[in-house]
């Protein structure tokens, strides 16, 4: 079974995503938080969710871009998948640079989420149509150009592959690896393993799995 935490402040939205989370065979809800800081705080108290639905903005609660980026850093983390209303490009980039692994509008059809839910499980990046023409659109002005060594890293970080296994598999060490991820971020202009891999996404460097 997937453990689902939902994080929303409307209480009808939560409502209605527990019911289609339920519905599913093999997911299941195990809490609800009404912002990102009762989220915090079901993890610190122990609940142990496969990944976390958030929405962005909460009241005068602590907004989504925060909390994931707090979660992301607890030892062994939930995966964080964003569903919310907001699609601007800051918004999308802000949830990405803080660790999100998926991005996905409200209006998305129930199947959409549920194949998103699996997917964040097993560490999968997933992207909403209108999210990934975003950020497509960004980085259409200038391609990056990577060399053929970057590609297989950035391909690998798609793999969900760590530092350390990465060098197993190229057969180089890990201070090489993460010399070649330091050019990688530099080119994509990001800073995390998860917005190379969104960036690569959307300028079609490498497939979603």
């Amino acid at each position: 079974m997937i453990r689902v935490l939902l994080v929303d402040d409307h209480p009808v939205v939560r409502r209605g995503l527990r019911a289609m989370v339920d519905d599913l065979p093999d997911v299941e809800a195990v809490g609800e938080a009404a912002d990102g800081a009762e989220a915090l705080r079901l993890l610190q108290d122990g609940l142990r969710p496969d990944v976390v639905l958030m929405d962005l903005q909460m009241g005068a609660g602590m907004h989504g871009v925060e909390a994931t980026r707090r979660i992301t850093a607890l030892p062994g983390p939930p995966a964080v998948l964003i569903l919310t209303t907001y699609s601007t490009d800051a918004d999308i980039l802000a949830a990405v640079e803080a660790g999100a692994t998926g991005y996905l509008l409200k209006d998305a059809p129930p199947e959409d989420v549920a194949t998103a839910v699996h997917a964040a499980a097993r560490g999968e990046t997933v992207l909403a149509p209108p999210v990934a023409a975003r950020l497509l659109g960004r980085v259409r002005a200038g391609r990056p150009t990577l060399s053929p060594r970057e590609a297989e890293i950035l391909g690998l970080l798609a793999e969900g592959l760590a530092n350390k296994q990465i060098s197993r598999r190229l057969f180089i060490s890990e201070a090489t690896v993460k010399t070649h991820l330091v050019h990688l971020y530099g080119k994509l202009g990001v800073d995390s393993r998860t917005a190379a891999i969104a960036a690569g996404l959307a300028a079609g460097l490498i497939r979603a799995v």
